[in-house]
């Protein structure tokens, strides 16, 4: 079976770019805003990350937190976040959309519950930030069986051993965190060492799509253009802050800034 998520990726080697990924939290700032955002963006992006607003986030720096901040103070709820997938899904069939949590968030809703909930909505695959690998090796084989793909991360810490076995069970994608640092953060790294290291990553098993995240805008994000995806995250919520202070429309100004990154590595 072609996932949605692994056809994304050959559409865009196919145009000899890498493929973009955009990520938002689920309401941000209201349940329908938030669909229009999502709808409207899946236009230029390839795949769409939709984040559950969480009040105690590991990764994330403080645009991502300001958005979970006012979906959760606007009320929603895990079934809004499917809600909004399944009402995305309805216009946008092919577009493959990947739900980023907590383990935690899905403990207490209930694993399997949780998993065939996702199946229903047609979700394409999931990041659980804080279930490692080996940890997450039973869950992530419960989400194949429901034709989800589970999303492996790793890091520059990544020992080669750790790395090897994380690859030989990962599914269709893998997320190579670039920096050790929270998402917004400015580029610690050079590209060029960031894309040295996603070599090693890439030279394991040059079949699976491994995409970088973490500090990609629109300054970086043409010179890390051989991977094979990138994750923005960050200038997209911080875009939705800027829109609400001045009262202006979100859909059409986050719109626009993923237009130019996307023109950015085109």
């Amino acid at each position: 079976m072609n996932s949605l998520i692994n056809q994304a990726f050959q559409n865009a080697k196919k145009e000899n770019r890498p493929a973009l990924l955009t990520y938002t939290v689920a309401g941000d700032n209201t349940k329908k805003k938030s669909l229009e955002i999502l709808k409207s963006i899946s236009n230029y992006s390839d795949i769409c990350e939709l984040g559950f607003p969480h009040n105690t986030p590991i990764a994330d720096g403080g645009q991502i937190q300001t958005s979970a901040y006012r979906a959760i103070k606007n009320g929603i709820k895990i079934n809004d976040v499917f809600s909004i997938v399944k009402n995305f899904k309805k216009s946008k069939k092919t577009k493959p959309v990947i739900l980023m949590g907590y383990y935690n968030m899905i403990f207490q809703y209930n694993e399997n519950k949780f998993l065939d909930k996702c199946k229903n909505v047609k979700v394409d695959g999931l990041i659980v930030v804080d279930l490692p690998y080996p940890e997450n090796k039973k869950f992530a084989s419960k989400c194949k069986k429901r034709g989800l793909n589970f999303i492996q991360l790793v890091s520059p810490t990544t020992s080669s051993l750790r790395l090897k076995n994380i690859i030989k069970d990962s599914h269709d994608m893998i997320y190579y965190i670039s920096m050790l640092s929270t998402t917004g953060g400015k580029l610690k790294v050079s590209p060029k060492k960031i894309l040295k290291e996603y070599k090693k990553i890439k030279d394991q098993n040059k079949s699976k799509n491994v995409v970088i995240g973490f500090g990609i805008t629109e300054k970086t994000i043409k010179s890390l253009k051989k991977a094979d995806g990138l994750v923005v995250g960050s200038v997209i919520c911080k875009e939705i802050t800027n829109s609400i202070k001045k009262r202006q429309n979100t859909v059409i100004n986050v719109t626009n800034i993923v237009r130019k990154l996307k023109n950015e590595i085109k």
